[in-house]
């Protein structure tokens, strides 16, 4: 399973790179999303390192391993939260992320069919199972400020990993802190980190 590519970009094309890793090219796909803000994670000599989700096409004839990169592993993580939902694959859930992750849990937190059917490849019926499948549990991700993801610390302490994923997403310390603690103060027994983000997302989106 191949979880992370680092090398040069010999090749950019719409929806996908080709990264040279000591003379052998491979082919990542990336969404839009992630095509838009390319530019700015480029280092020296045009090399990109990026996470991907690794994945094997199956039909009758053969069976073909397929990257999709990412800029971090926030990204991924939504994007394989998208493929649970019922008939979004791997090659659906590509197609459909052309606009910002934030925006897009928004508009799923909000039951905003009418954004949602405005993504590729998403009708009306897929959009509210998307919806039914994932309403309130995206918070997380709702965080996102979508031009300045770094990657993902890994901490034990839900208070400490939360704080640690909203530093990561360019909230200050002291800002990211007093969100954590006013959710906390809520009263919904929180338990866990994914927990404890929904509720600050939830506060936030009252607040905006």
């Amino acid at each position: 399973m191949i979880a992370r590519i680092s090398g040069e970009i010999i090749e950019q094309k719409a929806g996908h790179l080709l990264i040279d890793i000591n003379g052998i090219a491979y082919k990542v796909l990336i969404p839009l999303t992630v095509t838009e803000r390319l530019k700015e994670n480029i280092g020296k000599d045009n090399k990109v390192s990026l996470v991907t989700y690794h994945y094997f096409t199956a039909d009758p004839s053969k069976s073909m391993p397929v990257l999709i990169g990412f800029l971090n592993e926030v990204e991924k993580e939504f994007f394989e939260a998208f493929i649970t939902v019922s008939g979004i694959g791997p090659r659906a859930a590509l197609k459909a992320l052309d606009k910002p992750i934030s925006l897009i849990v928004r508009a799923i937190d909000e039951a905003d069919i009418k954004f949602l059917q405005s993504l590729p490849g998403i009708g009306q019926q897929k959009a509210r199972e998307i919806v039914a499948k994932l309403q309130n549990k995206l918070g997380k991700f709702g965080l996102i400020q979508d031009s300045k993801i770094k990657a993902q610390p890994k901490t034990s302490d839900i208070e400490e990993e939360a704080l640690a994923v909203l530093v990561q997403l360019e909230y200050r310390k002291n800002e990211a802190q007093a969100m954590i603690k006013k959710a906390l103060e809520s009263g919904r027994g929180i338990k866990t980190t994914e927990e404890l983000l929904n509720e600050v997302y939830k506060q936030r989106k009252i607040a905006n």
